[in-house]
């Protein structure tokens, strides 16, 4: 009965818990994020949070002004992110495991749009590769962006980058990630898997 305790206890820490939510809500329209989330400022200069995650150039916050409103109905609705050119990507240096979610609204079917990373600015193993459709408009037309799906994924391994990329022009909002679990943790999940297959075989 111990180990059973042991290892419920263990398997609902190892249950994947999204630990960062970034929503680019305070980033400066329409200026590179770059290292905001991490402790220091978008191309605009406004600072942000030490998070440990940096964006590059091409990854470009965008909220609604006079000339027009771009999006609407994001889940966090003052900002989006928008990949305009081939180098955006967001940069994790402590790694990130387990699972990423985020929500997006697209103009265009991009397949592959979204991947993730072993490495940093998109290098290393493969781990994680999501496709966009085009729901941009799906059952509204307010503005050019007015529809957000959710999409998430688990993968093995640590991941260190994430390359929007593949997707320009779509807009990208809530995007959330999975700390890497830490030793005690792992430890604590082998301690509970041992403790069902003792706790089975006395069964």
């Amino acid at each position: 009965m111990k180990f059973l305790s042991i290892a419920a206890l263990a398997l609902a820490a190892a249950t994947p818990a999204y630990a960062t939510l970034i929503d680019f809500e305070a980033v400066t329209s329409f200026s590179s994020i770059n290292e905001f989330y991490n402790g220091g400022a978008d191309s605009a200069g406004a600072l942000g949070p030490a998070l440990g995650i940096s964006f590059t150039d091409d990854a470009l916050a965008i909220a609604n002004d006079s000339l027009g409103p771009y999006f609407s109905n994001a889940p966090s609705p003052l900002s989006v992110m928008s990949a305009v050119g081939s180098n955006a990507t967001m940069n994790v240096a402590l790694g990130f495991g387990q699972a990423i979610s985020f929500w997006y609204s697209s103009s265009e079917i991009f397949d592959n749009g979204v991947e993730v990373w072993s490495g940093l600015n998109g290098t290393g193993t493969l781990l994680a590769s999501l496709n966009l459709a085009k729901n941009a408009q799906d059952g509204c037309n307010g503005t050019p962006y007015c529809h957000f799906d959710q999409l998430s994924s688990s993968f093995s391994g640590v991941g260190h980058s994430v390359t929007f990329g593949n997707s320009p022009g779509a807009a990208f909002d809530n995007v959330a990630i999975s700390a890497v679990p830490e030793p005690t943790s792992a430890l604590l999940v082998a301690l509970g898997v041992a403790g069902l297959f003792l706790a089975r075989r006395r069964a």
